[in-house]
């Protein structure tokens, strides 16, 4: 105390203690300031500022923390046009203003805050993204393999890292390795400017400019995952392009070499251009014809009544269920045509009543060079014709469950008949439908609908068959519920869905990866057993098998419940590889035995 009395009394000391302070304090501004120099004259940043693509005028420090939306910004300057390209070549759109919340919503969806500072796995995120760096089917197992905090990646920012990681683009920190050999992302730190220049200057696509940075983490080598013991393996019959369904001696074999190939469930059309591919007394009843297997391609308008007859008395889905049972394989049938028919089908002219039209009247939707037609899901006697077809196979065939896929709904132009607007004004305090046939209200109130007749088809299952599960095959939600007003996350939750199989018949892995990731997919991953539908060909444009065995890689990575291929006969199809090869190739991706996920 007597100290700090004499300090305080002392003049001179008081003086000097105060010029000590001056000096320190313009010592330290001039250390900031010759620091702050230095950043700017760092040559990753000159180059960078000298490109007008990072301005850090006004950034004083490189330790400064940069925004999401200052972030995006450079992005989009580095590479100019790479974001716009992508999202025209697969066909997607992103809500925003201007690109860079485009560009935000679509690297991190509802994480994208704008002025938020930018954290190291969403700056990766937004560079992948709007740099178009290509996905990696092995994302998750890339990103454990390497960094040793992976499972603190946040799952928006996942696919994004692990693109750069794979390209090499992530510059390496001093402390990366602080915990052992193993290096450290510290995917939830704030970024600053100076890692955000490396970044740029790291993933540029100037070779002057990316060689600024020479310290990067490299991709750990990654072994193949392991074979899953539980997943579903399904392929698709169908009587379109393809034999098997039409005689035994076609359909025995073809069964043999999938239980061979180690699959596990088939997934029979039993509906399809307006005919049942079983004797059905519904459908005598109805349009007076028990079944049809064979479908009109060739567009004729009439049934092939020589082949009709040469089919004699056989069930063709009770031969399946009977071969198939024994080999270890799940049936599933599948209603292909769901509420559509062929526009001069049996079945309509029966029954015009029945058909829903668009808004100006016409009913027709031409398909190729077929025209087609949709039962009104909304009618009651549609609604009763569909449940008494279902209630019957579920009565009389030992399946392992039934299937609808994106065909049970209904194209959003359709429900302008007179039945469903008078139906809409009987609800609606006698309001007429809206126009515009994207109308939320009125998508909702025919999605609804549609929920309702999915709920008494998984009731109908049910009280036939307790045992079979109820499957559905869609589109991905959002184009689902808009396009088709089939609302089948809604399905999901209200417990009317035990089997998923999402149709992702896409070409590039990207948007491959990206549905796979939207939110409604993965909520009903961690609910049903979901799995993805694969296309494996068409009529002339056959799928190379190294593409086919990418995908199910991605699939299996990211945890998702199996695969079925659409349709059987082109697994065998190819320009460039024999049958041999191709069966080999399944062989290597299924090559144990394995049970289906129980619901």
């Amino acid at each position: 105390m007597g100290f700090w009395r004499f300090l305080t009394r002392s003049k001179r000391l008081r003086y000097m203690l105060v010029s000590v302070f001056i000096c320190s304090w313009l010592v330290s501004i001039d250390v900031g300031a010759r620091a702050a120099n230095n950043w700017h004259q760092q040559p990753c940043v000159k180059a960078l500022s000298q490109r007008q693509i990072l301005p850090v005028d006004r950034v004083r420090y490189g330790a400064q923390p940069i925004s999401q939306q200052q972030f995006a910004a450079a992005v989009l300057r580095a590479f100019p046009g790479k974001f716009a390209t992508a999202n025209q070549a697969l066909g997607l759109t992103f809500e925003g203003a201007t690109e860079v919340e485009q560009l935000l919503v679509a690297a991190l969806g509802d994480v994208a805050l704008g002025q938020q500072a930018v954290l190291r796995s969403q700056a990766l995120a937004i560079l992948t993204t709007g740099a178009a760096l290509p996905y990696q089917a092995n994302a998750t197992r890339l990103l454990a393999a390497t960094f040793r905090d992976s499972a603190l990646i946040s799952p928006e920012s996942r696919e994004g890292v692990a693109a750069a990681l794979a390209q090499e683009v992530i510059p390496k920190e001093a402390d990366s390795r602080l915990f052992g050999t193993q290096p450290s992302l510290y995917p939830n730190r704030s970024e600053s400017y100076g890692m955000a220049a490396k970044l740029l200057c790291a993933a540029s696509a100037d070779p002057a400019v990316a060689a600024l940075v020479s310290d990067r983490i490299q991709p750990a080598t990654v072994s193949p995952g392991p074979i899953p013991q539980n997943e579903i393996r399904g392929a698709w019959l169908t009587n379109i392009d393809s034999q098997v369904l039409f005689s035994r001696d076609n359909l025995e074999p073809g069964l043999q070499r999938l239980a061979a190939l180690n699959f596990n469930t088939v997934y029979p059309t039993v509906w399809n251009w307006g005919y049942t591919l079983y004797p059905s007394a519904v459908a005598i009843r109805t349009f007076g014809y028990q079944q049809g297997l064979y479908p009109d391609v060739e567009n004729t308008g009439e049934r092939n009544e020589s082949l009709e007859a040469a089919q004699g008395d056989r069930d063709m889905l009770l031969e399946l269920i009977e071969l198939a049972h024994p080999l270890g394989l799940r049936v599933i049938p599948w209603f292909e045509f769901g509420f559509m028919a062929p526009a001069d089908s049996a079945l309509v002219r029966a029954h015009p009543e029945w058909l829903t039209q668009k808004a100006d009247g016409t009913k027709v939707k031409a398909e190729g060079i077929h025209d087609r037609v949709w039962l009104n899901p909304f009618h009651p006697e549609v609604q009763q014709f569909i449940l008494d077809l279902v209630s019957e196979l579920a009565a009389n065939y030992p399946i392992d469950g039934f299937q609808v896929d994106d065909h049970f709904g209904l194209p959003a132009a359709y429900g302008y008949d007179p039945y469903t607007i008078n139906l809409y004004r009987q609800e609606h305090s006698g309001q007429a439908p809206p126009r515009d046939i994207y109308d939320p209200e009125w998508t909702r109130w025919r999605a609804d609908k549609i929920t309702d007749v999915m709920g008494r088809t998984f009731a109908v299952v049910k009280a036939r068959q307790s045992t079979a599960i109820v499957s559905v095959s869609p589109n991905p939600h959002e184009f689902a519920y808009k396009h088709f007003l089939q609302d089948w996350h809604t399905w999901v939750n209200q417990g009317y869905v035990e089997e998923l199989i999402i149709q992702l018949y896409r070409s590039d892995l990207g948007r491959f990866v990206w549905e796979m990731n939207r939110e409604s997919a993965q909520s009903a991953r961690h609910h049903i057993p979901t799995a993805v539908g694969v296309l494996s060909g068409l009529r002339g444009r056959p799928v190379a098998m190294d593409w086919i065995q990418e995908q199910v890689a991605a699939i299996r990575d990211r945890s998702y419940a199996g695969v079925s291929f659409f349709f059987y006969e082109s697994l065998w199809w190819s320009d460039t590889e024999t049958l041999e090869q191709r069966q080999q190739s399944l062989l290597e991706l299924f090559p144990n035995k394995a049970r289906a996920p129980q619901v």
